[in-house]
């Protein structure tokens, strides 16, 4: 009986080990698929990946933590810059005369002279080829009059935008100050309203070299910008965007790259040195390229009129507020993808031209990847007591 309960005892003692070693196994297999899942990352302190026409985040780290940013803050300059040209008040071949106060800039500069007069092309070559910051407060102060105006506006537009963790007090990014800060996330916020809002600010970004030519008192001279985005020369598709580097903000960068229709945005922030700023951009370039796709529908097939009580016509003509673009990361069969066109029931004149008539929605295995709108072609007015005596008129005449 002894043996027995003994044999039973040794049983129950393999069993549980047996349990243990797969329960264990199992565990290390979990575990390492989690490690797997989140194995990506890179040793900047600060670093963000967004695809830039949807907006969608596909890696961060201490994307909220503020930091100083040193010359990526020229982003937030550059786009009120094209702001100003769209809106005809700055014109590319206006002339800016440089100030005291904007020839005083020490760190990355382009040695503007004091009554020194530079076209605005020029200067905005200066700032994103060159990084340069005395001709960022030159085209501030042309623009709002003084630098301390200028960045008021910055602000303005950072709020705007959604940077909740931002605040500027420079135009260039110089300052130490603790108050000038932001973020990998804001970062990217405004590095993709300024290259999706204005693509022609790849027109400079994309420039390696080039010869301006200083213009003063003592003569004329030329004088050499080379990009300070070292990515440009050395990773396939990259043409922008802006690099940064102070004692304080130590190694910044805001690059972009586009392939196979798919454009990034990587932000690093805080990299301790410049080749480790350009890897760790590279490396999540690398990651979002490898792992993405983009599922495009440029919505250019024709819409059934909506129809439309009490207007002076039974229907309006739609169209398609805008195209589909949808990131994938998952590896789905883009194949399945359903489209459905819904248009309200309920219209009633009069409609506006842009006015929201419907959506088209899309779909993959149930689930909604996202909706476009679908507005009204044409104004449509409301019908009057002389259109309704019109349309009896031409219906008695077909009698």
């Amino acid at each position: 009986m002894k043996k027995r309960k003994r044999t039973e005892a040794v049983c129950a003692l393999i069993l549980w080990l047996g349990i243990s070693l797969v329960f264990e196994s199992f565990s290390l297999q979990v575990y390492g698929a989690e490690e797997a899942d989140a194995g990506f990352s890179v040793e900047s302190p600060g670093a963000f990946l967004m695809e830039a026409s949807t907006g969608t985040v596909i890696y961060e780290k201490d994307a909220d933590t503020r930091r100083s940013p040193a010359s990526v803050t020229k982003i937030m300059t550059a786009l009120l810059i094209f702001e100003n040209l769209e809106n005809g008040k700055l014109h590319l071949s206006d002339e800016v005369v440089t100030s005291a106060h904007a020839k005083s800039m020490g760190g990355s500069q382009v040695f503007l002279e004091e009554g020194e007069k530079q076209t605005v092309e020029t200067l905005l070559k200066c700032i994103l080829v060159a990084s340069g910051n005395d001709a960022a407060v030159a085209m501030a102060e042309h623009i709002a009059g003084t630098e301390e105006e200028f960045v008021s506006r910055m602000n303005q537009k950072a709020e705007e935008l959604g940077m909740e963790n931002t605040h500027f007090t420079d135009c260039c990014g110089l300052t130490d100050s603790e108050e000038h800060y932001t973020t990998p996330r804001d970062i990217a916020l405004m590095s993709r309203e300024l290259i999706t809002k204005y693509p022609e600010v790849f027109d400079y970004t994309r420039i390696w070299m080039e010869n301006i030519t200083h213009v003063t008192a003592r003569g004329s001279s030329e004088f050499g910008l080379t990009n300070t985005n070292k990515l440009l020369r050395s990773y396939d598709g990259c043409d922008g965007l802006k690099t940064g580097s102070t004692s304080k903000a130590l190694f910044c960068i805001s690059a972009t790259a586009e392939r196979n229709g798919i454009r990034l945005i990587s932000v690093i922030m805080a990299g301790p040195d410049s080749k480790t700023r350009f890897r760790n951009a590279a490396e999540l370039f690398n990651y979002g390229f490898g792992s993405c796709r983009l599922y495009t529908d440029e919505n250019r097939d024709p819409l059934p009129d909506a129809e439309v009580r009490g207007g002076t016509e039974p229907s309006v003509s739609c169209k398609y507020q805008e195209g589909f673009r949808y990131l994938d990361t998952e590896g789905m069969d883009f194949s399945l993808v359903e489209k459905e066109i819904l248009l309200r029931e309920d219209l009633m004149a009069p409609i506006e031209k842009g006015e929201t008539l419907g959506k088209a929605v899309y779909r993959l295995n149930g689930e909604v990847l996202g909706e476009v709108p679908i507005v009204a072609g044409e104004t449509l007015k409301k019908a009057e007591f002389l259109d309704y005596l019109k349309k009896l008129w031409e219906r008695y005449q077909s009698i």
